[in-house]
């Protein structure tokens, strides 16, 4: 008698994987994130501008309570928490409330994909985009002066890593609780003042100890990047980073919403 494997005749249909799901989720959002117009303007483009026009402004220039003579040391790191706010925290604010206006959540959890494969469908698409922001913007800083070593590189890449986390957190909190219109102006807002934070402490004291003003995310991520740079590990900034990412993130998984 003939002996048939089980399934031969018989369909035995069943759910992926989870590593085959957040793939899959995680791919579509990358696409989505890194075809936004507008999310590239915010997250590499005036980003890249800051950096070739801060460096063209004066390639030694002595910032206040900073011991490095060149503005690049400082300028850059800032550029990459500006960076990292535009793709965690305001592209993802805004892309996620419009997803909940027009139903988009509500579609894709209604097909079977799972709230958790979403939200890390979102986050992997924030990493795609930090990837890119790190080669463009890492490759334009090498080719306007900024040098670093290799131990400053790995230490930055987890700190980065920390504050990408954070502004992710937050960018759920926003765009996953309130309207479309009420994020579109918020996130933008923010993303402007938590800019202005950043380059007052930059420009006024200088980036790496900052005080009270460390508390402020952007802050922490370009001081954070500062002293990894200059190969010495960013722990207190690491912890607000942290504490942020924790507290914003048990607010998203309390107050989230996948319908506007």
């Amino acid at each position: 008698m003939t002996t048939y494997q089980p399934g031969t005749f018989t369909p035995a249909p069943q759910r992926a994987g989870v590593g085959a799901i957040l793939k899959a989720q995680g791919a579509i959002e990358s696409k989505l994130l890194l075809r936004h117009g507008e999310q590239q303007l915010l997250s590499i483009v005036i980003p890249i501008m800051l950096l070739i026009g801060g460096a063209r402004l004066g390639d030694a220039v002595s910032l206040p309570g900073s011991a490095q003579a060149n503005g690049l040391d400082e300028l850059f790191p800032m550029v990459l928490a500006v960076a990292a706010t535009s793709a965690g925290f305001t592209g993802q604010a805004i892309s996620l409330a419009f997803d909940r206006r027009y139903g988009a959540l509500k579609r894709t959890g209604a097909s079977g994909v799972p709230a958790w494969a979403i939200i890390g469908g979102k986050i992997i698409g924030v990493a795609s985009m930090v990837l890119v922001q790190v080669v463009v913007l890492g490759l334009t800083a090498y080719l306007v002066g900024f040098r670093t070593s290799p131990g400053g590189v790995l230490l930055a890449a987890v700190t980065l890593v920390f504050g990408v986390a954070a502004f992710t957190a937050l960018g759920l909190i926003l765009g996953g609780t309130m309207s479309s219109e009420l994020v579109l102006a918020l996130a933008n807002l923010v993303w402007f003042l938590l800019l202005g934070v950043v380059g007052w402490a930059m420009y006024s004291t200088g980036l790496g100890h900052n005080g009270v003003f460390t508390l402020v995310p952007t802050v922490a991520l370009a001081g954070g990047l500062t002293d990894a740079f200059r190969g010495e590990i960013p722990l207190f900034q690491i912890l607000v980073l942290v504490g942020w990412a924790v507290a914003a993130s048990a607010i998203a998984v309390k107050w989230f919403r996948f319908d506007g």
